[in-house]
C-alpha cells in the first residue's frame, strides 16, 4: 500500500547562456563597476490585477516606452562605495564604511537617497560620464528583462535563487513561499553580489531580494497619470514630508515584496541595512563589450 509524503513543490531552474553587451567602468586596478546595456523597448509597467499578493500601488498597469541606457550587473559593492567616497565631496560628506553587514562584495547599505545621489555626483566627476539612479520604469523595465511573470526567472521564487524571508512568521501570519514556491531559509543579513550565479536576460544579478535599491522618482500611490516615457516621475510640490521609491525587496522582505511590480516608499534621508542601490548611465563613447 503506498503511503503519501508531505513534501513541497519542487523547482529546476533552467540555465542557458545569452549573450549580452556592457562596458566597464575602471576604478582602480582592483575594483570596477560593470555595467550592462539595457536595449530601448516598450513594456507593461506594474501587475496585471490577477498576479498574487497584488497591491493597488502597482497599477494601474500601463505601457511605457524605455529609451536605452546601462545599468550596474549588481547593486554598489562596499569595495565600490569606499572608493567612490574617498573621492572629493560635491554637496555632502560620505561615510566610508556605512554598512552593517561587512564584506567588500557584499552590497552597502545604511546608506540614503541623499547619499546614492551624491555617490552619483562623485562618479560622475571621476569618471566624466552621467551617473544617477534609475526611474522606477528604467528599474522595473531592466528587471523584467522581456518577462512578464511576478519575477524575471519565473512564477515563483526560492531561497536558492535569491536572498529574503523565506520562513513563516506565525505571529504575524506571513509566509515564507509564494505562490506553489517551497518555504527556504531566512539568512538575516546580506549575500555577496552574485552569490546565487542567477542573471536576466540582460546580464543583471541580484535583482529579487539582499537589499531594496532606491530610485530616482518620488513616491505616488499608484500610476494614476504616470509618465509613459521612462523618465522618474517627480512632484510639483516637494516638502519636507516627500518620499522616494524603493524596488526590489531585501534580505528581510517577504518574497512577495520581492517580485519585479512591487514598490515601497521611504525618507529620502533614511539610512537602515534593508537599502542600498545600483546605478545607471548613458551610452559611453567607447563601444561595448560583448560576452
Amino acid at each position: 500500500m503506498a503511503t503519501a509524503q508531505n513534501s513541497q513543490p519542487r523547482f529546476t531552474l533552467q540555465r542557458r547562456r545569452q549573450a549580452v553587451q556592457f562596458f566597464v567602468e575602471p576604478l582602480s586596478q582592483e575594483i570596477e563597476i560593470k555595467m550592462m546595456l539595457i536595449p530601448l523597448g516598450v513594456f507593461l509597467m506594474g501587475s496585471p490585477e490577477d498576479e498574487l499578493e497584488r497591491q493597488d500601488r502597482e497599477g494601474p498597469q500601463h505601457e511605457v516606452r524605455v529609451s536605452s541606457f546601462f545599468m550596474g550587473k549588481y547593486p554598489v559593492t562596499q569595495a565600490q562605495w569606499r572608493f567612490v567616497a574617498a573621492l572629493p565631496e560635491v554637496k555632502q560628506k560620505l561615510e566610508l564604511e556605512p554598512s552593517g553587514f561587512k564584506g567588500d562584495n557584499h552590497p552597502v547599505e545604511r546608506v540614503s537617497w541623499f547619499d546614492s545621489v551624491e555617490f552619483c555626483a562623485r562618479l560622475s566627476a571621476h569618471t566624466g560620464r552621467e551617473y544617477r539612479l534609475p526611474s522606477e520604469a528604467e528599474w522595473e523595465y531592466a528587471c523584467r528583462a522581456g518577462t512578464t511573470t511576478p519575477f524575471h526567472f519565473g512564477k515563483t521564487i526560492t531561497a536558492d535563487l535569491a536572498n529574503y524571508r523565506g520562513t513563516d512568521n506565525e505571529k504575524y501570519k506571513w509566509s515564507g513561499s509564494y505562490g506553489r514556491g517551497p518555504k527556504g531559509e531566512h539568512r538575516r543579513e546580506t549575500t555577496p553580489v552574485d552569490h546565487f550565479g542567477v542573471a536576466n536576460a540582460f546580464g543583471l544579478c541580484d535583482m529579487h531580494g539582499n537589499v531594496f535599491e532606491w530610485c530616482a522618482d518620488h513616491w505616488h500611490g499608484n500610476y494614476e497619470g504616470a509618465p509613459t516615457d521612462g523618465s522618474a516621475w517627480l512632484s510639483d510640490n516637494e516638502n519636507d514630508n516627500y518620499h522616494l521609491a524603493l524596488r526590489g525587496g531585501s534580505w528581510d522582505a517577504l518574497p512577495r515584496a520581492c517580485r519585479s511590480a512591487s514598490r515601497f516608499d521611504d525618507s529620502p534621508s533614511d539610512r537602515n541595512d534593508l537599502i542600498g542601490f545600483r546605478v545607471v548611465c548613458s551610452a559611453p563613447s567607447t563601444l561595448p563589450c560583448e560576452s
